[in-house]
């Protein structure tokens, strides 16, 4: 079995010893090659040793992550990024539909990441990553769509609204395209929930920005600026009404 030569990056030696004992013991095919605490270290060890991949801390005493990805030579390496928990950056990573594991780390959750890593090319790292450091640096505002042709990068503003169809979501976009994905709307409801978008019915989720009317009726429905018109489950209509009414005040 060849071996994935990687590297452990973190600010803590005590986790990259408790890392480093959980890889021995579950992953064998991983080989840690050496380990780095600073952002310069990284990027010397990096580039001197050339890994297959890194677990990369996010936060250390002389930058971040980021910067180490930006400042090395060599690039062509897999990451699996590792943070202590912080809900705003784990909602970037999720957006940006990236892998990463929570101090402490889990075995199970290291294995997963690991095989994740095994299936997505460097290329489609690349994607991946702008658009999480773009999210970090703002408000959330971009949205990695994985599909069976490739990763699709889209802003916020340009869904209309999200349809279900048993456990693949189709989103409409401003321009007319149809994306689907294969994952459930609930995914989707729980990811987009604290922003402008509101399920309001079984099927849909819908972008706020774009409802022209709201028809009453025993659920009601909206109409959309696309022309379309969507029904309001009855269960979803006060929670519906209560965000629209914020959202319009705001």
């Amino acid at each position: 079995m060849e071996k994935i030569r990687t590297i452990l990056v973190d600010d803590e030696k005590n986790s990259i010893v408790i890392l480093q004992k959980l890889i021995e013991k579950h992953i064998p095919e991983i080989e840690v090659i050496s380990t780095a605490q600073t952002v310069e270290q990284a990027i010397e060890e990096i580039n001197s040793h050339k890994p297959d991949l890194v677990f990369l801390d996010i936060s250390m005493p002389d930058g971040d992550g980021f910067e180490v990805l930006e400042r090395t030579d060599f690039k062509d390496f897999g990451v699996i990024f590792v943070t202590a928990y912080d809900q705003y950056a784990i909602k970037a990573f999720e957006y940006a539909a990236l892998h990463y594991i929570l101090k402490p780390v889990e075995p199970d959750k290291l294995v997963e990441a690991v095989e994740r890593y095994k299936e997505t090319s460097n290329e489609e790292l690349v994607k991946k990553i702008s658009a999480l450091s773009t999210n970090l640096k703002n408000q959330p505002s971009k949205l990695i769509l994985p599909t069976s042709s490739g990763l699709h990068i889209i802003d916020l503003e340009e869904i209309i609204r999200c349809e279900s169809s048993n456990n693949y979501t189709t989103f409409f976009l401003t321009t007319g395209k149809k994306i689907v994905v294969s994952k459930s709307i609930q995914t989707y409801e729980n990811l987009l929930k604290d922003s402008h978008f509101c399920r309001i019915h079984n099927k849909h989720i819908v972008n706020l920005k774009f409802i022209k009317k709201y028809v009453r009726g025993r659920g009601g429905y909206v109409v959309l600026s696309n022309g379309e018109q969507i029904e309001v489950s009855e269960g979803r209509k006060k929670k519906f009404l209560e965000k629209l009414s914020q959202f319009t005040i705001n």
